[in-house]
């Protein structure tokens, strides 16, 4: 019999055998040429054609609510009680806060006594005016008696009229005692706990209301671009855009709800040198806040038979901007170009382009100018064609 080791030997020997033979043929497996070819790279493009935009402007604003109001304690005594959620919506009338009412129910009950006994001290001097008429008919008593009556029946009513009066301011401040709110909106956080003297001297602040549904914002303009366009509108050069105002947010995401223009100032900010503007928007999930930074996508003219391109389409080179296009026989080139202002998310472009080019907005780190490359949509659907070439009407651009 055999020793184990010329048994293992030719095993070992069959499997270095194995190991070492190629896996697969040419196009097999592990089989692939160093020189076969690769596909063209895909790009994404867009067909850019002639149209009519409004040319916008974006600019920082700031939010603001509608309507603010602060909530104050208008009489003095002790806080017993808050009743509103912090940071909840209130409508208008709702309680908030309750204040120890019994010095003010007591303030009540003692103007009314003061009342009564005026108006007693009333019936009385109108009794002994009535007495004093009477008498002077027959000259039983003197006109001086008789001016003294009327006076003493003018004084009393004056007193009667004076603790109604008192009365009325009583029952005023006992209601004050139940703080409730002045508008509707959303209330912030309570400025004062239970148990702490409010009103004492001074109207002392309980919390703030602010309204935000719709809300504002407001932002400028520097006055030479609103003078500009001013006098292009007034020129006939450039018309008025019918598009809405719209709002970037500070993640740079568009707020989907459109906003109007409310105004703009009438003056301009000797501090600054811009004109104030204001706009509203809706504001129903409140989303947007009292104070928070935003950018305003402000409608400024209407442009007539523009190309626009998507702004990350546009790039920046020594020689100037640029964008990439697809050629008829389906190689990147550069294009220079120039741009002309803003369109929304898209640059205006004023040179470069005719319409009809199958420009690259994404799928550039794959490709290099001169390579061969297949154009798909953006978002993978289908091309558009070449619209036709216009010709810009006489006397614009």
């Amino acid at each position: 019999m055999l020793p184990a080791c010329s048994r293992t030997l030719p095993f070992i020997t069959l499997l270095l055998l194995v190991a070492c033979k190629p896996q697969g043929g040419p196009g097999g497996p592990g089989g692939m040429m160093m020189g076969g070819n690769m596909p063209p790279p895909e790009v994404e493009v867009i067909r850019v054609g002639a149209r009519d935009v409004a040319r916008t402007s974006e600019i920082p604003g700031r939010m603001q609510a509608v309507r603010t109001a602060e909530v104050r304690a208008r009489v003095d005594g002790i806080l017993e009680k808050r009743v509103f959620t912090e940071g909840s919506d209130v409508k208008a009338g709702a309680v908030l806060f309750r204040i120890d009412p019994r010095t003010l129910a007591a303030n009540v009950e003692t103007a009314r006594a003061n009342l009564a006994k005026n108006r007693a001290q009333a019936l009385i001097a109108g009794q002994n005016l009535e007495r004093m008429q009477a008498l002077i008919k027959d000259k039983a008593i003197s006109k001086q008696d008789l001016d003294q009556a009327i006076a003493q029946k003018s004084q009393t009513d004056a007193d009667v009229a004076a603790a109604g009066a008192a009365l009325t301011r009583a029952q005023i401040d006992l209601s004050y005692a139940t703080v409730t709110a002045p508008i509707s909106g959303r209330i912030g956080r309570a400025l004062v706990t239970e148990g702490a003297l409010v009103g004492h001297g001074e109207a002392t602040p309980l919390a703030t209301i602010e309204q935000m549904e719709p809300i504002w914002v407001n932002f400028s303009e520097s006055s030479a671009d609103f003078l500009r366009l001013r006098e292009a509108l007034r020129s006939g050069k450039a018309k008025k855009a019918d598009a809405p105002v719209r709002l970037i947010l500070d993640d740079g995401r568009l707020y989907p709800l459109p906003g109007k223009l409310l105004f703009t100032d009438l003056t301009v900010d000797q501090n600054t040198g811009s004109v104030g503007l204001r706009a509203e928007f809706p504001n129903p999930q409140r989303e947007l806040l009292p104070g928070q930074f935003v950018t305003v996508r402000l409608p400024t003219a209407e442009a007539e038979h523009v190309i626009t391109v998507p702004q990350r389409a546009v790039q920046a080179s020594p020689q100037g901007q640029l964008v990439m296009i697809v050629t008829p026989d389906g190689k990147l080139a550069p294009m220079p170009v120039k741009t002309g202002g803003l369109s929304g998310s898209d640059w205006i472009i004023s040179e470069g382009l005719v319409g009809g080019e199958q420009v690259v907005v994404n799928g550039l780190q794959k490709a290099r100018p001169g390579m061969p490359v297949k154009a798909v949509p953006v978002g993978g659907g289908t091309m558009a064609p070449a619209a036709p070439v216009k010709s810009a009407p006489a006397g614009k651009k």
